[in-house]
């Protein structure tokens, strides 16, 4: 069984390339055999890049410093510096540094969800590396009388499907969780039950206990779209990469998502841990899908279900659910920033307890 130390060290030579082909081989096959090895590999991939990049931009900055200092010193210069080389030397030291010191913190990152393959990356945020936030959740918690099974492990969005409390989100965001809370936009914590799921499509209805929740003052404002958009149709999103709600906009690039699934859209937007389970709207405020992941090595490339899955796994739901779906759109006439502040109220942060 390989150990973290092995999956680095793999990751490291992928990324350097310096995998002899048979190793190459080796680790297609065992990334198609082993999910859990393929995300773990995924992370450790993304992770040493960003520490290449990151060190590399740094030593660069530094260099270029060193040059003009020394262009005002000498007057004749006896030899030429090859900025290629020096560059990639004084980049592969600063890299190895922070890699180095990664390892010791590597340890508290936990596996991403079993469904993905090598390239695609589910969009939980991992909160063992956020723990600025606990106080506050602990104390809201306190506040309630209510103790949750184990610390927050992850966050991810949900939104609402009617005012009294029932929400969608990704099924990945709570496989396995102890309990799950939802943060409001007064900051106030509820504890949610799941309805119904269906792990294929990656999708869980959620219910807040607390029988005098409200995400509003009013009834939900969207509706869900019952057809597939066009490519090029204008998109944007809120979701919770942060503690606090995030905007971003794209578009829709193909009408089928992950490996040409027709239940999912690919669209062109930003995505980051923790975005799991936000909405994809519309301008005129239409429920078109909801980000469940992206390609691992793109910015923007994501992956949505759409609006269709979603509302074929509420339709399944038993009537005495109690779930009523709103029928009006109030969104379609209003402006962009009318629109944003109103899915404020209906768009929450899910925290995922698990021991």
């Amino acid at each position: 069984m390989l150990t973290n130390q092995d999956i680095w060290q793999l990751a490291e030579g992928y990324v350097q390339g310096t995998l002899a082909t048979h190793e190459l081989n080796a680790l297609k096959d065992k990334l198609s055999a082993d999910e859990n090895f393929a995300n773990e590999f995924n992370e450790c991939v993304n992770l040493v890049r960003s520490l290449n990049g990151a060190a590399a931009h740094t030593q660069y900055k530094n260099m270029l410093g060193s040059i003009r200092q020394s262009r005002k010193t000498v007057v004749t210069p006896t030899r030429t510096i090859s900025l290629k080389a020096y560059y990639w030397r004084t980049a592969a030291i600063a890299a190895g540094m922070a890699l180095l010191t990664s390892l010791t913190t590597y340890k508290v990152v936990q596996n991403n969800n079993d469904k993905m393959a090598s390239q695609y990356s589910v969009l939980r945020r991992d909160l063992e590396k956020y723990k600025h936030s606990q106080n506050q959740i602990i104390k809201n918690l306190k506040e309630q009388q209510s103790k949750p099974a184990a610390e927050v492990r992850y966050t991810g969005t949900g939104f609402a499907l009617s005012n009294d409390g029932f929400l969608v989100t990704n099924y990945h965001v709570i496989d396995g969780a102890d309990s799950f809370y939802i943060q409001n936009r007064e900051g106030r914590y509820f504890k949610a039950d799941v309805v119904g799921f269906d792990k294929e499509s990656d999708i869980a209805v959620l219910k807040v206990d607390d029988k005098k929740f409200r995400f509003g003052k009013t009834e939900v404002p969207y509706t869900f779209a019952d057809d597939k958009r066009k490519l090029g149709t204008r998109i944007y999103t809120l979701g919770f990469p942060q503690d606090e709600v995030v905007y971003n906009e794209g578009y829709i690039s193909a009408k089928n998502g992950y490996n040409g699934d027709p239940a999912q859209y690919q669209l062109e937007i930003p995505a980051y841990p923790g975005q799991s389970g936000a909405p994809i709207m519309d301008a005129r405020g239409n429920i078109l899908a909801m980000i469940t992941g992206k390609q691992t090595e793109s910015e923007g490339t994501t992956y949505a279900v759409s609006s269709a899955s979603v509302m074929k796994l509420i339709q399944s739901l038993p009537k005495d659910a109690g779930l009523h779906m709103p029928k009006a759109n109030r969104m379609s006439h209003m402006t962009l920033e009318q629109q944003i502040d109103k899915l404020e109220y209906y768009t929450c942060s899910i925290k995922v307890y698990k021991k």
